[in-house]
């Protein structure tokens, strides 16, 4: 029997941009979470006497500014050495922009696999043959897998790959491959690296996405860590996903369409946030709140929506004892009145939905308010969520805004 961690993705010291203009984000914390997570893999690895570690790609995020970040790997590494552990390393895209990793002398219990060619390690102790290719570039369009040996005979076959598979949204389409493809290796398990959300492709083999090990923005979301493999005398597999992760982002989706005015949402939201944090093992987290309302409150938040944030905000903190971090709020409008759809009011709504849908009016939009935008202060142009009338996704979200302040007055009047 032996027991393995497969991890990718650690984006080691990943910039956190211009997170300081979050009002009320944990800054230091998040800054520091990636190393955190880090350390916490590596605690795992020894804890658990695991007979070696694989990570799948993209460890750095790119040329460090210094060494600082290559000498703190090379301290960790040194841990996972005195417990004999060795470490098996592919680069992924990130990897490969890195001028510095290629200097960097490593501790003897890590091995890089080559970006020439598949390369092959076996340890022949444990039955083990692993197979991988490094990037030699930070994009790859061909199927590296396809190269790859077949498996060595009377061996457990590990392959390691950073790969966008058949295509995963928000992953650029690097070394792509089939499950086909990679069965027809005949390997026992790949390791798989790139995509950021865990998912298993296949159970037989197992082809597998960790996911990363600590998210870093709200896209992000949810538990994050490493697979824990064990195998036992007749090659059986057992995986078990192992969280790593020291600070979690958390979408949350309320229905407040009920409530009888903003104070009950604020406890409806209090109520779901006490949820959210039962089923997080105690961790800091960073939610976003997605609110639905109905119309006997969305006039009194429409009017004055900044301030009714901060006191949700306010609440979040109060109930979570500050373990909690509210990263935005979004207000979605409450079900048109039976008939607006008719009249002037009707077509109104019908030009705000027909611009919010095309990219072009936005655009144009957005290029109308740019001499008025020129005239803000500078704290109002700067940092996530700012006003930017270049910004697509910003301005959709202010007709959002627009739209449902028409429908607060027509409701009133009605």
């Amino acid at each position: 029997m032996f027991k393995f961690l497969h991890a990718a993705d650690i984006h080691l010291d990943s910039p956190l941009l211009k997170l300081e203009h979050y009002e009320g984000a944990p800054v230091e914390a998040l800054r520091n979470a990636g190393r955190r997570a880090f350390e916490n893999l590596v605690s795992l690895a020894v804890v658990e006497q695991t007979d070696f570690v694989l990570i799948a790609g993209d460890l750095y995020d790119g040329d460090w500014k210094d060494y600082n970040t290559g000498l703190y790997f090379v301290s960790q590494m040194a841990k996972l050495r005195e417990a004999d552990i060795p470490v098996f390393i592919i680069a992924g895209n990130h990897d490969a922009a890195s001028r510095m990793t290629k200097s960097l002398r490593l501790p003897d219990n890590v091995s890089v696999l080559s970006d020439d060619r598949p390369e092959s390690f076996q340890l022949d102790n444990l039955g083990i043959a692993v197979h991988g290719q490094s990037f030699p570039t930070r994009t790859v369009k061909k199927d590296l897998s396809s190269d790859y040996p077949f498996a060595v005979p009377g061996y457990f076959n590990i392959g390691m790959l950073h790969t966008c598979a058949t295509g995963r949204e928000g992953h650029e389409s690097y070394s792509p491959c089939t499950v086909e493809g990679l069965r027809s290796k005949n390997y026992d398990y790949w390791a798989l690296g790139h995509v950021h959300r865990r998912e298993i492709l296949c159970e037989e083999p197992m082809i597998v996405f960790p996911g990363n090990i600590q998210g870093r923005h709200i896209r992000e979301s949810g538990p994050k860590g490493c697979m824990a493999v064990t195998v036992n005398d007749r090659g059986q597999i057992e995986t078990e996903f192992r969280s790593l992760d020291v600070i979690r982002w958390i979408k949350s989706d309320i229905d407040a369409a009920d409530a009888g005015d903003d104070d009950d949402v604020i406890g409806n939201i209090c109520g779901n946030l006490e949820g959210i944090m039962e089923k997080n093992e105690g961790l800091p987290l960073a939610v976003r709140l997605d609110i639905s309302l109905g119309s006997r409150v969305h006039t009194a938040i429409a009017s004055a929506p900044e301030q009714w944030i901060a006191a949700v905000r306010s609440a979040a903190i109060d109930s979570s004892g500050g373990r909690l971090w509210i990263e935005k709020v979004k207000l979605r409008a409450e079900a048109e009145p039976v008939g607006i759809s008719e009249g002037p009011v009707g077509e109104i709504l019908q030009f705000f939905d027909e611009v919010r849908s095309d990219p072009d009016r936005l655009k144009s939009l957005g290029e109308s308010f740019g001499d008025l935008w020129k005239k803000l202060p500078r704290e109002m142009k700067e940092g996530p969520g700012a006003m930017s009338p270049d910004n697509t996704v910003w301005l959709a979200e202010m007709l959002d805004q627009a739209r449902h302040i028409l429908l607060s007055r027509v409701r009133g009047q009605r």
